[in-house]
């Protein structure tokens, strides 16, 4: 029998639980904190809960947790975690260290279906939606879950295109009983889903990023087919509706790419387009790709663009090239595993 997973429950769900099955209801906050606090593997852990209930749990739930399968580590220190997921496919979680902040890089779907040309990911095509479980095991399940300062949902998939289990995972991350993190830790990312994007600003307060890449529609959509549904300039007045000056922060995912959207007119019309917004732009280095003829902009290109966006009022930094010698790009690993298990067969 198929057992459902625990953990991604929130705690109504866990008192629903515990009353169907019979159970004391402040049973439900004793599974909440071994599932959230103290990150339990089993239910038999679960000790302060009595063993006629630990078996009822067992017979038809599970904790859900799952290791990694492999691990990849850089000379940088940057870590690739190799996820087997439910569906027996694989997804990448990024474990990034620097000085006091330590970040992990989440991924929210197996492959995705936006297709950008410059993304491994898009070139496996769209394979499922990650569940809450899913994606708060990436989170639980690293070796350095106990000192993560910050996550951001920029690993496989697009985050706005699962939406629900995306929310539930969030809930659960900054809810007192679960994770208890501030919103200002996490950042997710999107390319401009416009119609899920509302309903996340609407539902959450943690930070966004936009995927932008270049200014111009044309160019854009070259790169990224959602320009064409959602164009670049409807996502930026949809934002300007919100209020990013407090808790919640609004920056701008940048790759740069050589001769192809890191001239001085990509830079002024950036500054055009962003100058009514408070936020911040991300400047990153391509990390090539098999059969994708683009290459990254040198590093004086990139220092000339971040400073001309900063003395035009808009804060800009160079985002620090991590874990290339571990195929850090986003579905290199994961492509690569999948394909020695075809190759196996």
């Amino acid at each position: 029998m198929i057992k459902t997973a625990l953990t991604g429950k929130t705690t109504d769900e866990l008192r629903d639980i515990v009353a169907e099955l019979g159970m004391p209801a402040f049973t439900a906050k004793q599974i909440a904190d071994w599932l959230y606090k103290k990150r339990a593997f089993s239910i038999d852990e679960m000790t302060n809960i009595s063993v006629k209930n630990r078996q009822l749990l067992h017979e038809h739930y599970c904790v859900g947790r799952e290791l990694p399968s492999t691990v990849t580590e850089s000379v940088d220190g940057t870590k690739k975690y190799l996820f087997r997921t439910d569906s027996n496919n694989f997804i990448e979680t990024v474990y990034i260290p620097e000085d006091d902040r330590h970040t992990l890089c989440v991924s929210s779907q197996v492959g995705c279906k936006m297709n950008c040309l410059f993304c491994m990911t898009g070139k496996q095509g769209f394979t499922a939606n990650l569940t809450a479980t899913e994606i708060l095991n990436q989170i639980m399940s690293v070796a350095e879950a106990d000192k993560l300062t910050n996550l951001v949902f920029m690993g496989m998939g697009e985050p706005m295109d699962n939406l629900p289990h995306l929310l539930r995972a969030l809930d659960i991350l900054t809810a007192d009983y679960g994770y208890g993190w501030s919103p200002k830790r996490i950042t997710v990312s999107t390319i401009g889903v416009i119609p899920k994007m509302k309903i996340f600003l609407e539902h959450s307060n943690c930070h966004l990023a936009l995927s932008m890449h270049s200014p111009f529609p044309e160019e854009r959509l070259k790169l990224m087919p959602v320009e064409k549904p959602y164009p670049i300039y409807e996502v930026l007045k949809e934002l300007k509706k919100h209020d990013f000056s407090h808790q919640r922060r609004v920056s701008f995912e940048y790759i740069m790419f050589d001769g192809l959207n890191d001239t001085m007119r990509h830079a002024v019309e950036m500054v055009k387009l962003l100058k009514d917004l408070d936020c911040r732009v991300n400047l990153i280095r391509f990390h090539a790709i098999p059969g994708i003829d683009l290459k990254t902009s040198n590093e004086d290109k990139m220092v000339f663009f971040r400073d001309y966006l900063t003395s035009n009022g808009i804060v800009t930094t160079i985002r620090k090239s991590r874990g290339e010698d571990i195929f850090a790009a986003c579905g290199m690993l994961s492509t690569m595993e999948k394909q020695k298990e075809k190759t196996a067969e």
